[in-house]
């Protein structure tokens, strides 16, 4: 049967992995993946798991595999309003988990919310076993990555027996599973540590490479909890890979207003800004550093500031007005370098980049 399959798939971004699967699998309940994984096993199959398919590295996806779809794995299944734990099926995306968030809590003071610490930045429809999966962090100045977040998880391992994993209890799985990209078993559902909902004001500068470290620090010191930096991608400017933008979050008081209007991009803003980050990388610096210094001051809650604009297949008309003869894709590369040791990094990547003509049309 799987040799003969027509089914085939690919992640959202990069689509650059077309994978030929022998079925695709909706699971609905904890039941559903037990009675999949029993099934496969009977017929000699292996396994793989997609949610929000956003993976670039073809992870989610296994040539002839039977394909364990968790989109409709998405319901909340206790919420502790005293504890503040809150226990969602895995196949559940960030925009459910927070839209559930704010409206079971809009009649509860601000004082007395709940909800998330952090979630990956740039694309908001992951799942939560997805963003587990690849311990994804966000833009936490102080946080470490997803698993820090995680309380504990129920993880249905290759004979199909239910496993709870926590710090305490199987806990060499928990590690595991956290980064594990599926290997170890299918999550049906994860136990997250929320924070008390905040009210942030964006604080936004430009500043230079070498004073980025300083920076963060001085941030941190004052109490700011969010932050991140993009800087230039010209590579015919002195800023290229040097100067960029500066933007944190800090806490403010509780009964600070938030407006029901406020500067941001709109999608057509972020298809234009896409299109001059090819077209005219000096333009996308210019519009894209006077929007951020002109937010500078607004006030956000602490969860929705951490949303995105993402358009699905958005690089068909990217490719369409830059008139490409052949479909073209944007590949992210992340590189963790020790923090003292960035300015001299993106020196030499910055002589690499202009030396190879590299299209860079990104970084943060």
């Amino acid at each position: 049967m799987s040799s003969e399959s027509t089914i085939v798939v690919n992640d959202i971004h990069s689509q650059l992995n077309n994978t030929r699967v022998a079925e695709i699998v909706k699971v609905e309940s904890a039941e559903d993946i037990h009675a999949t994984i029993l099934k496969a096993t009977q017929q000699d199959q292996s396994i793989s798991i997609a949610g929000g398919r956003h993976a670039m590295g073809g992870q989610q996806f296994g040539t002839d595999t039977v394909l364990i779809d968790t989109t409709n794995l998405n319901r909340v299944l206790t919420f502790d309003r005293k504890t503040g734990l809150i226990e969602v099926e895995a196949g559940i995306q960030w925009p459910k988990l927070i839209d559930y968030l704010i409206e079971t809590q809009k009649e509860a003071p601000w004082s007395q919310q709940w909800s998330i610490a952090q979630k990956q930045t740039g694309a908001d429809r992951l799942s939560i076993g997805g963003s587990l999966s690849c311990n994804a962090h966000g833009r936490g100045l102080k946080m470490r990555p997803m698993i820090s977040d995680v309380e504990s998880f129920t993880l249905v391992d290759a004979a199909g027996k239910f496993l709870q994993c926590s710090r305490k209890e199987n806990h060499e799985l928990f590690g595991l599973v956290g980064g594990g990209y599926g290997l170890f078993g299918v999550i049906y559902s994860v136990t997250l540590r929320l924070l008390p909902r905040q009210k942030v004001e964006r604080v936004v500068e430009l500043i230079t490479i070498d004073k980025l470290q300083v920076g963060f620090e001085q941030r941190i010191q004052d109490g700011f909890i969010y932050g991140d930096f993009q800087f230039s991608t010209d590579e015919k400017s002195d800023d290229f890979l040097y100067r960029g933008v500066f933007s944190c979050y800090r806490p403010v008081d509780l009964d600070t207003a938030l407006p029901a209007a406020q500067k941001e991009l709109s999608e057509n803003n972020w298809n234009e800004l896409f299109y001059l980050a090819h077209a005219d990388k000096a333009e996308t610096f210019r519009q894209y550093t006077s929007y951020y210094l002109s937010t500078s001051g607004q006030i956000y809650a602490s969860d929705i500031h951490q949303m995105s604009v993402y358009m699905d297949d958005y690089h068909h008309e990217l490719d369409h007005r830059l008139d490409g003869k052949e479909q073209a894709t944007e590949i992210i590369t992340e590189i963790y370098v020790p923090r003292p040791a960035l300015p001299d990094f993106l020196a030499e990547a910055r002589e690499y980049f202009r030396a190879n003509k590299v299209n860079m049309v990104y970084g943060t």
